[in-house]
This record gives C-alpha cells, sequence and structure tokens, in this order.
C-alpha cells in the first residue's frame, strides 16, 4: 500500500508547484501589461501634458472655451498638473477663453499662490469666468482671485465658500504622553528647531514666533481679495475675514461673488462676452502613468507603517489656506 501513497502525495506536491508557476506567471504578466498601458498612454499624450476631452457645445467648432478644473486639497501632486494644464491652455490659440471651475477646500499657501500667480498671467491673455461647485473655501477662494476683478464669479445656490484665514495644523498630546511615559527628549541647536513638536506643549516665543508667519499669510490673503473685487477694500475684506463659512446668498451680499447660476450659464455669459455663436468647451485630464498604479500599490502594502509616518509628519509645518482642522489659526 505504501508506493500508491507516495504517488498521490508527488502528485500533490506538483500541483501545488504548478500553482505557484501559474501565479508567478500571472504576476509578471500583469505588471507587463501595466507598463505598455503607460508606455501607450504616455504616447497617445502630448507630451507631459493633459488630454482634452469634449464636454459641450459644438464638436466640429475650431473656437475653444477650456475648463481648468481645481478640485479637491491643493497640494502636490495636484498643484503641478494644475500648472501644467493652465500653460497649456495659454498656449493653446485655439482656446479663446477659460472657465475656472473650483470645488475645492483650500490647501497648502504656497501651492495656492502659485496658482494664483499662472492664472494671472493666464488673464493677461484669455478672458475668465469662475465657477464654484459644493464648496470653495480658503484656499479655494484664494485661487478664485487670479480671475481678476472683471471675470464674474457664478457660485451654485448650495455653494459654500469664504473661510478667509490661515491655519498650521498642530497637535498637542503632551498629557497623553506624560500618561503613558512618553517624552521629548529632541538633540538640536536652537530653541525653534523642534517647534511644533506634539509632545509637549507651545512656549510663548513659539507662539509669537508662528504667528508673525501665519499673520503675514493672512494679510496676503486679504490683499489679494482686497485687490481682486473691486467692491471690496482692505477693511471690508478684514470684516469678513473671520474663517466663517459663508452661503451663496450670504456670499453674494458680502460682495464676494457676482452671481448665482450654474457652469452653463457662466459658459453662455462668456461665449457673449467673446462673441462667439459657436464654439467647443472642452476639459482635461491626465492618464494613470506606471509610478501612479506602482505608487497606489506601494501605499496599499504600507498600512503598518501609516500610524508611524503620521506621527513623525505631524511636526512638519504646514501653513494652508484650509477650512476646517482645529489647530494654531490666524482669523
Amino acid at each position: 500500500m505504501n508506493p500508491p501513497e507516495m504517488i498521490v502525495i508527488e502528485r500533490r506536491t506538483g500541483g501545488r508547484l504548478l500553482l505557484r508557476l501559474l501565479m508567478f506567471g500571472l504576476v509578471i504578466s500583469v505588471l507587463f501589461n501595466l507598463a505598455q498601458f503607460a508606455s501607450y498612454q504616455d504616447y497617445v499624450s502630448a507630451g507631459d501634458g493633459p488630454n482634452e476631452r469634449f464636454e459641450s457645445g459644438d464638436l466640429a467648432a475650431a473656437d475653444k472655451i477650456a475648463i481648468v478644473e481645481i478640485s479637491g486639497t491643493i497640494m502636490p501632486p495636484f498643484t503641478e498638473r494644475i500648472l501644467k494644464t493652465i500653460e497649456h491652455v495659454s498656449e493653446d490659440d485655439a482656446v479663446k477663453g477659460v472657465v475656472l471651475a473650483i470645488d475645492s477646500p483650500g490647501g497648502l499657501v504656497a501651492d495656492s499662490h502659485q496658482i494664483y500667480h499662472r492664472l494671472q498671467e493666464l488673464r493677461q491673455k484669455k478672458p475668465m469666468v469662475v465657477t464654484m461647485g459644493r464648496i470653495a473655501a480658503s484656499g479655494g477662494y484664494y485661487v478664485a482671485m487670479g480671475a481678476g476683478p472683471d471675470s464674474p464669479i457664478f457660485v451654485e445656490p448650495t455653494t459654500w465658500t469664504g473661510s478667509i484665514g490661515v491655519i498650521v495644523p498642530r497637535y498637542d498630546v503632551s498629557k497623553l504622553a506624560e500618561k503613558i511615559g512618553v517624552e521629548s527628549d529632541s538633540l538640536q541647536t536652537g530653541k525653534f528647531k523642534d517647534t511644533l513638536n506634539p509632545l509637549r506643549p507651545m512656549t510663548e516665543d513659539e507662539r509669537a514666533m508662528w504667528g508673525a508667519i501665519i499673520d503675514d499669510a493672512f494679510l496676503r490673503f486679504k490683499t489679494v481679495i482686497a485687490d481682486n473685487r473691486s467692491d471690496l477694500d482692505l477693511e471690508q475684506v478684514g470684516e469678513l475675514a473671520t474663517g466663517q463659512i459663508y452661503t451663496a446668498d450670504q456670499a453674494l451680499e458680502a460682495g464676494l461673488v457676482d452671481e448665482i447660476g450654474y457652469q452653463e450659464d457662466a459658459i453662455a455669459v462668456l461665449k457673449e462676452k467673446l462673441g462667439l455663436s459657436e464654439v467647443r468647451v472642452v476639459r482635461y485630464s491626465y492618464p494613470a502613468t506606471l509610478v501612479d498604479l506602482l505608487t497606489a500599490s506601494a501605499q496599499t502594502r504600507s498600512h503598518g507603517t501609516e500610524l508611524l509616518r503620521e506621527i513623525l509628519e505631524s511636526q512638519v509645518p504646514r501653513a494652508m489656506y484650509f477650512c476646517g482642522w482645529p489647530a494654531l489659526t490666524r482669523k
């Protein structure tokens, strides 16, 4: 009876080996196809710029209105793609006007200002209108100012906007650390080197230092609004800059926006301003690259280190024009 039993064992082992080889081949095939797909996407896209997609209007029209979207949190890597889209639109002679479509709670101060600056340059070449979706608050409102005082701002009836202010996220877990026996004992070269350390309370000197930094960013925010909203001066903007969210009706009454309407209303106004009866409305997107796919895969595998990464990054200073997040603020 022993020989037949040994034969069965050998067959099972062979089956497992074959299954492993097939799985390995499948993984190699998937990776190869992902690489081929990414290469194809790079080939069909114009350089490293965005892909253009027809939105509405006359598909055969030569003249275009470009929808430049700013959605989600304003931060890398999305900032770079927004800047590339603005550059692409600026260089496309067929684009006669721009709809700046914003649906964002804001984001990093530096990134918001970069986008604002590039939009300032774009408006010198292409007439613009602004539409605000579900939320266009803080940095989302800041970038809208890049369209300039002559560009009307449309908000939907349910849009939230405003939240004019600056925030530097910080958490104080010193009491929790004391309970579990954790102390901060950093080696540093100056008293401000470990500022925003969550394992100890903030000192008065640190609070004064950060206060000066965010006051500078706050003044820039208010000045940008006063420069681009013709009915508001710096003092009036200061009265509105409480960090408050404004409804569409409240924002209209305060002079922060111009019209309650939808994207199609803004497009109609822009067409009339441009004197165009036939126009092709387009928007842009970026294909998923191999780097994006591999990065997403790496993030999926790194959930075990996510908490450690968040703890380490909690000490990285980030000044933000952002709606929400209780922390060190100037309003």
